[in-house]
């Protein structure tokens, strides 16, 4: 039985995926997808994929720095790789790169696993408020300038809402329904983990780091990094292409958002929701639908190929260090 479910956990994030890409690409000229390639500014993406590594740096640092009070001090080379190889692993089953991490963790430095669980846990806390901040300060920004493009185009949020066909509507709701879904079961599995003492000990212990730290605004400080480096990851991907480019950075910060709170949805990378939200918000700032989704489709394929191969640098980069564990000091 238990076999079945994690089965269908793994099944129904892909299956949605799938559908979703299925149904916003059916149709699409792929050729003229694999020419826009060559209109592509290399030189920009390769700028805005070098961003990408940025926030994975700085979640290494603040990690590290959440497990100091515990007593723990891994490297930061080890960190990285664990962090590195945990979001690749997201790719193959969503949302399991927390346990990767941790597990990675305690397999080459030795640490509890409950306690860098708990550590993971009161980060995704930090970044949770972090980016409903970001979320409302992007909408703050954004209203008036979005209400005078209504007023000059002469649309209306009826005829915005038109734009959206039943399809539409049900891929929103189905968004939303296993985003909110997911969390109700990460609240229950949290619950089931209380059942060992000493485990639920070490979690809590991890959690409660955070009121320990030595160095709480160099916390603040990387939370911050992480959150500029995706922006910027983000950004500067709109200059790839030219029906992008005009994009100012406070209109980029909203769909940035937008993007942000696809990927709470449990699929590979966000696939399907996130080109689902970008797609959606391009449109309303005025770009034609067809550009619209071969942008989305471009950059989340090229960012999702980052991941994997920042992975594959942290799984050969950890087995190397495996065998020379003397190195590690001077890391």
């Amino acid at each position: 039985m238990k076999s079945i479910v994690s089965i269908i956990k793994i099944f129904i994030p892909f299956a949605l995926g799938i559908g979703i890409l299925w149904w916003m690409y059916r149709g699409s000229d792929w050729g003229q997808i694999g020419r826009s390639l060559l209109h592509l500014h290399w030189g920009w993406m390769l700028l805005s994929l070098a961003f990408g590594i940025v926030p994975l740096t700085f979640r290494a640092l603040r990690w590290q720095l959440a497990l100091r009070p515990l007593g723990e001090h891994p490297t930061r080379r080890i960190c990285s790789d664990a962090i590195f190889i945990s979001y690749a692993a997201s790719l193959a089953i969503p949302r399991v790169g927390e346990v990767t991490r941790c597990g990675t963790l305690k397999k080459y430095a030795g640490i509890s696993f409950s306690k860098s669980l708990g550590t993971v846990v009161a980060e995704r806390v930090v970044d949770s408020v972090l980016m409903m901040i970001i979320a409302v300060a992007a909408f703050a920004t954004q209203l008036p300038q979005f209400l005078r493009f209504l007023h000059t185009t002469g649309t209306s949020p009826h005829a915005i809402l038109s734009r959206f066909t039943s399809t539409g509507y049900l891929v929103t709701a189905l968004c939303l329904l296993l985003a909110v879904g997911f969390s109700g079961l990460l609240l229950w599995r949290v619950k089931a983990f209380q059942k060992g003492r000493e485990k639920v000990q070490g979690f809590f212990d991890g959690i409660a780091s955070l009121r320990r730290l030595e160095h709480p605004l160099l916390y603040l400080l990387y939370s911050i990094g992480i959150w500029a480096g995706y922006y910027l990851h983000f950004y500067l991907a709109f200059f790839c292409y030219d029906f992008t480019a005009g994009i100012d950075p406070a209109a980029a910060l909203l769909i940035f958002s937008a993007s942000t709170f696809a990927v709470l949805v449990p699929t590979p990378n966000g696939a399907g929701p996130w080109h689902f939200a970008v797609k959606t918000m391009l449109v309303l700032y005025g770009v034609a639908e067809a550009p619209a989704i071969l942008f989305a489709l471009v950059v989340h394929t090229l960012q999702t190929a980052l991941v994997i191969v920042m992975g594959l640098v942290g799984w050969l980069d950890l087995n190397f260090a495996k065998h020379q564990p003397s190195n590690n000091h001077l890391l």
